[in-house]
């Protein structure tokens, strides 16, 4: 199902060029590159250089986070479990949540410290607890960049602190952004918006200042070095939408923030996400040759959301096209039939549709019966 999942999400992301000349042109940033996904149909809205290898700095943590929050939800660690902080850890520099060496401070802590106050002390405490080290840890991020399908992205460390093998894409920092959001809401919900947190007796703020600016932005997290310059992960939900922002190689921390809120402020702005068929919903039935069942419904093993020019919802046409005949036996989530949809006459998009249920084949008797029907048809 993960392959049917990525195979829809690549037929979604189709930029809508044959409707450029009818929309206001996307922003320019000043940024060294960017990109604006809708986040319901993985619909790419806007970018630059979005491929383009740069240090992700502090965006790093988004990783550390995820593979913290795997770690949780596998049991490896706990939120109230108490983590001794090691010298290293504690002679991590840059920014800091000022833990102590030879201290015991919760995972919880640990967390709040990585993502509010973006302690690079608190990325090497997680990434030893949950790996041994930070060298180990380093290779499973590697690895878990490598399943969610970030091509360009190589990691050296928990935290962003420079290396020349240490490197990202604006492209591979949504899709890290992305499942972050997908597969752990309750932890992105609780985390992602805290605005600041004291620890040791010093309170520090969230730097992602969206969340003051504007009350729809959730998240995500900023990232400076010299090399990188300014870089912002930002996500805003209005109404049933969410959109993701990833801005690298600004010149400043207000130029961030102003360049992210105006790739958002586009993406609202100009277009509506349509759904066409809910989850498990069925498009339509198939017939089945010799299988135990004449029929199969298919349909979508999630929300089918397409984001159109706004004003443009009322001109999608759709056509199922499907290969006959259909022989059992038909497996769940097997790829069926394709859906093509088009915009004002001319093509959107393709989209798979997949068996609902699965069909077996029928006894000798029921094939034999079909065979013969077949030679009819």
């Amino acid at each position: 199902m993960l392959k049917l999942r990525s195979l829809l999400f690549a037929l979604v992301c189709l930029p809508v060029l044959a409707f450029a000349q009818q929309l206001p042109t996307p922003p320019a940033l000043a940024a060294k590159s960017w990109l604006l996904i809708d986040m319901s149909s993985g619909q790419e809205l806007a970018a630059q250089a979005p491929d383009e290898r740069l240090e992700p700095a502090s965006l790093t943590k988004l990783m550390t986070a995820y593979l913290s929050f795997a770690a949780l939800k596998q049991g490896t660690i706990k939120l109230d479990q108490d983590v001794l902080i090691s010298r290293k850890a504690w002679k991590t520099g840059g920014s800091r949540m000022f833990i102590e060496v030879g201290s015991e401070v919760k995972v919880d802590d640990l967390l709040k410290g990585m993502i509010v106050q973006s302690g690079n002390d608190a990325c090497v405490a997680l990434a030893e607890a949950i790996a041994g080290d930070e060298e180990n840890f380093a290779q499973m991020m590697n690895r878990e960049a490598q399943r969610l399908g970030m091509k360009g992205s190589h990691f050296r460390n928990s935290n962003g602190l420079p290396d020349p093998d240490h490197y990202t894409t604006a492209r591979d920092l949504a899709i890290l952004a992305g499942a972050l959001i997908r597969d752990f809401p309750e932890q992105y919900a609780k985390y992602y918006s805290m605005k600041e947190f004291r620890y040791n007796d010093i309170t520090q703020p969230n730097r992602n200042r969206l969340l003051w600016i504007d009350p729809t932005v959730d998240g995500l997290k900023t990232g400076y070095t010299d090399a990188a310059g300014y870089c912002l992960v930002s996500s805003a939900k209005r109404g049933p939408r969410r959109l993701l922002s990833v801005v690298l190689g600004a010149k400043s921390s207000s130029v961030r923030i102003q360049e992210s809120l105006k790739l958002l402020n586009y993406g609202f702005q100009f277009y509506d996400g349509v759904q066409l068929y809910a989850k498990n919903e069925a498009v339509s039935s198939l017939r089945v040759w010799k299988g135990k069942e004449s029929t199969v419904k298919i349909g979508f093993a999630d929300d089918l959301v397409i984001v159109v020019p706004k004003g443009f919802g009322p001109k999608i046409k759709t056509e199922l096209l499907s290969q006959q005949p259909l022989l059992a036996p038909v497996t769940l989530g097997q790829p069926l039939a394709t859906l093509k949809v088009s915009l004002d006459g001319k093509p959107y998009g393709d989209y798979p549709v997949l068996a609902l249920e699965a069909v077996p084949a029928a006894g000798i008797i029921g094939r034999m019966a079909d065979t013969v029907r077949m030679w009819f048809n």
